[in-house]
């Protein structure tokens, strides 16, 4: 561990702007210790200026990335970039309902949040934030994010040295015991995951040609959106009701059965609209589909439609 030290003192700025950058550009490489480390080892004000400023800029351009992003690929930009977390439909749900609910405030407080960096400056582009009001406000959020870990590792110059001889003389051990808890960890929760979507395969899936098919032919389903803030700003399918996932189900228009339901999200695997629609069959209901694909597939289809 004494080369990240001194890796550090030759370097400083630049390995934590290199840090920083490849973290908000969405790899899984934590940059916060690091940006504690270099402020505990930053020279004077003037160094620890530089590495603030440095690490800011490494926000800010993985960040105006992101947002370009947002606004040419939307929804399906979300998506992929949830199809790296453990728990991929309430990454998207939680997201959303944190944007649409604070809007480019988020921003401010977004990176504290694990995976929430990236996914708040996609919704920002996504919902069409003025890049003007975006950047303002990112580079407010990344100012505080790396300036609070810059001065905490300035308050804790001493424990941070002291970690350091510790990581130098029991390294090795500390880092394979710590990378067997992650292991354990990242099995269980892709073990429940696993679980969760098998149970849920039992719900049959709508292609959304099939459901463009039926309204053509005047069959209406009850159509249920189940995205988190629908009813705000995002685009729903032409007649479709917005549902909170969590609500009972009494809440839910009347739709005796055996009519027809089709619920859709948009998560991988359609996992909160089988959710939704598991529920609904437990308490009678029977036609009910998850919509294969979610909104986005639908809105593709729709496109091409004639």
């Amino acid at each position: 561990m004494q080369d990240i030290q001194t890796l550090l003192e030759l370097y400083g700025g630049w390995l934590v702007f290199l840090n920083v950058l490849v973290e908000q550009a969405g790899l899984p490489v934590p940059a916060y210790p690091m940006l504690i480390a270099a402020g505990a080892l930053a020279g004077g004000v003037g160094g620890w200026l530089a590495v603030w400023v440095l690490a800011a800029l490494g926000c800010l351009l993985a960040d105006s990335a992101w947002y370009v992003a947002g606004q040419r690929y939307g929804g399906r930009l979300l998506g992929l970039v949830c199809k790296v977390s453990l728990s991929q439909d309430s990454c998207i749900r939680q997201t959303e309902k944190l944007y649409l609910r604070v809007g480019v405030r988020s921003l401010l407080v977004c990176k504290f949040l694990p995976g929430a960096g990236a996914l708040s400056t996609i919704m920002a582009g996504l919902t069409g934030t003025p890049y003007r009001r975006f950047l303002a406000y990112d580079v407010a959020g990344s100012l505080i994010w790396t300036g609070s870990a810059l001065l905490l590792g300035a308050l804790l110059r001493d424990v941070v040295g002291d970690v350091l001889a510790l990581l130098d003389t029991y390294g090795a051990l500390g880092l394979a015991l710590l990378a067997l808890v992650l292991v354990l960890y990242v099995s269980m929760r892709a073990l429940r995951r696993w679980v969760l979507v098998r149970n849920l395969r039992r719900i049959p899936r709508l292609a959304p040609e099939e459901l463009l098919r039926w309204q053509a032919e005047g069959r209406t389903p009850l159509v249920v959106d189940v995205r988190a803030g629908a009813e705000d700003m995002l685009p729903r399918i032409p007649g479709a009701i917005v549902v909170d996932l969590a609500a009972p189900l009494a809440n839910l228009p009347p739709a005796e059965p055996p009519g027809d339901i089709v619920v859709y999200c948009a998560c991988p695997n359609e996992v909160s609209a089988a959710r939704l629609a598991a529920r609904l069959r437990a308490a009678g209901y029977r036609n009910i589909w998850a919509l294969r694909g979610g909104y986005d597939a639908w809105e593709r289809v729709a496109a091409r439609a004639p």
